[in-house]
């Protein structure tokens, strides 16, 4: 059996802290690389990214360069003298000064089955495009962006009512079992990296505000999928009397209609059901600009929407 590994792990987000924690509490973890604080809130005061929070809690050496060339950052990496550098939504793409410093390579945490969703989002457009399923894969990193070889890959189904959010959520404590299963197999040389396929290649980019904008001119599939897929940002979105008008929650109701897309088909406790094209749509939970959040019947109350009217 190997011994302990000297690992130094590099992630920001709340995503990746699950697989620090089983890093953690199986090997040692020689320092942790974030993201530099960044200004937060009403009053923009710096906050710290949510693994900086939980390093600190456990008394861990946290870095936070600007930028992962400079110098003095590569020096301490080198000094420390890492086995493994372990990478999970970090947040930056690492150099090549920085892969060749671990005795085993940068291994990375990715959230999609690659070659799929390569990039920044995988999570959100693998629901946004209706993919079946998702996964991890942890990868041997190269200096391509989640080209580098495979050591392995678990995968799980997405299901109907999953959102970014919980997809997320499921993601993450799948990330700790790869990475605890990859670092084991491979130290017993039971796995080796293999080379990505080339068929199958598609990307993830990083979300913008606009990829939330829909028109009920849209199939409500792919309206739901928006919805279900850009939490918390940017939020699917689309316009009302000219304003911003966010969809938190939604679900196709399969009801057969001719009328025009964006007309209100009923109004009920369960929400509001908006003609798509094709098929209809029950907006569930809304929020219009400069107003708060609500569920949908108390929203076509306080704008005194009733079937018939047009939602645009």
């Amino acid at each position: 059996m190997y011994n302990k590994l000297r690992i130094i792990y590099m992630g920001s987000p709340g995503f990746a802290i699950e697989p620090l924690k089983g890093l953690f509490e199986r090997h040692d973890i020689i320092a942790v690389v974030t993201q530099p604080d960044k200004p937060k809130g009403r009053g923009l005061k710096l906050q710290a990214c949510p693994v900086k929070q939980w390093a600190l809690e456990h008394d861990l050496p946290v870095f936070t360069p600007l930028k992962v060339k400079d110098p003095e950052f590569l020096k301490k990496l080198r000094e420390l003298s890492p086995d493994l550098i372990v990478v999970c939504a970090y947040g930056k793409i690492l150099p090549k000064e920085v892969l060749e410093i671990p005795k085993h390579g940068c291994w990375n945490i990715h959230a999609s089955l690659l070659p799929k969703y390569r990039g920044a989002a995988p999570i959100n457009w693998a629901i946004i495009r209706g993919e079946k399923e998702t996964g991890i894969t942890i990868m041997l990193m190269d200096e391509g962006m989640d080209t580098g070889p495979i050591l392995l890959q678990k995968a799980i189904p997405i299901e109907e009512e999953d959102t970014s959010i919980t997809l997320a959520e499921k993601l993450s404590k799948l990330g700790k079992d790869a990475i605890l299963e990859a670092i084991e197999l491979f130290f017993k040389g039971e796995i080796s990296p293999t080379p990505q396929s080339e068929e199958g290649v598609c990307y993830a980019p990083l979300l913008k505000k606009e990829d939330g904008f829909f028109t009920f001119d849209s199939p409500a599939i792919e309206i739901e999928r928006k919805v279900r897929g850009l939490l918390p940002w940017p939020v699917a979105h689309t316009s009302y009397k000219n304003k911003l008008l966010k969809i938190f929650d939604a679900k196709v109701k399969e009801i057969s209609s001719k009328d025009v897309p964006g007309k209100v088909l009923d109004v009920n406790e369960e929400g509001i059901l908006v003609q798509c094209n094709p098929g209809s749509i029950l907006l569930k939970e809304l929020q219009l600009a400069g107003k708060k959040r609500l569920k949908a019947l108390e929203f076509a109350r306080g704008q005194r929407l009733k079937p018939g009217d047009l939602l645009h």
